[in-house]
């Protein structure tokens, strides 16, 4: 039979035990509840765009490069309430906003490569199952380049002609379609960053850092370049069109 003194004693033991439990609980949760990014999966196995981008540099692509985009922008998230919460595209479009340089920096690198690469594998497709632009897309880039080969050879010299790293896009501009190039992981989405001549809604972008093509193409840029369009998702690109019009 358990006398007062003692039951006393095991229950001020185990609200110990049990306020140390609660106090330990944010310290170790606390990154996961802040970092609200986490890699998307692809919407197709590395190896269903080859032999136009190969299984191994889909896989280094996707979870080493992308990953470690998150993984910083979760850690400035973490530190920096006034980050938390907010969907990505918002900290993108908003920059300018971040006071801070050194996190505005690590936001726009990390944020934007983020929001770069998400967007990249959803408008690709396994060869021969993107299908072809769309009639009203396809009347567009007509009305805005001419025909469907000259906005491939122009977006095809924005892509090539980006000097270092950076990316090319198709984007939506005051309801007219126009192509434009970022250095780095900048977009057409970020104000006050990029030219005002370069902002618009993305519906097309090709990414041109050597990360997404050397282990295949080395320094023959214009190679990749050719082979990605076998690997574009019209159909994805119709819907961004539809939706940015």
């Amino acid at each position: 039979m358990n006398t007062p003194d003692l039951n006393r004693r095991h229950f001020v033991k185990l609200s110990a035990a049990a306020v140390g439990a609660l106090a330990a609980t944010p310290a170790a949760f606390a990154q996961d509840a802040k970092a609200a990014f986490t890699l998307p999966a692809l919407p197709y196995k590395p190896a269903d765009l080859a032999p136009h981008i190969d299984a191994k540099t889909m896989e280094i692509h996707h979870g080493k490069h992308h990953q470690a985009y998150i993984t910083n922008l979760n850690t400035a998230v973490a530190a920096n309430a006034y980050l938390q919460g907010k969907p990505i595209e918002d900290l993108v479009v908003n920059l300018p906003k971040i006071e801070d340089e050194a996190v505005r920096m690590t936001v726009r690198n990390n944020g934007g490569g983020h929001w770069n690469h998400a967007f990249f594998w959803e408008i690709m497709a396994p060869a021969g199952k993107g299908g072809e632009p769309g009639d009203k897309l396809l009347e567009a880039i007509k009305a805005s380049f001419g025909s469907m080969e000259d906005f491939k050879k122009l977006f095809g010299e924005a892509a090539t002609k980006r000097f270092g790293s950076g990316w090319a896009w198709l984007i939506v501009q005051d309801g007219k379609l126009k192509v434009v190039s970022t250095a780095n992981q900048d977009s057409p989405l970020m104000k006050g960053i990029v030219p005002d001549s370069d902002l618009g809604t993305p519906i097309l972008g090709l990414d041109v850092w050597e990360h997404a093509y050397y282990l295949n193409y080395q320094n023959r840029r214009p190679d990749y370049i050719t082979a990605w369009w076998n690997v574009v998702n019209w159909d994805e690109v119709a819907k961004r069109f539809a939706k940015a019009s």
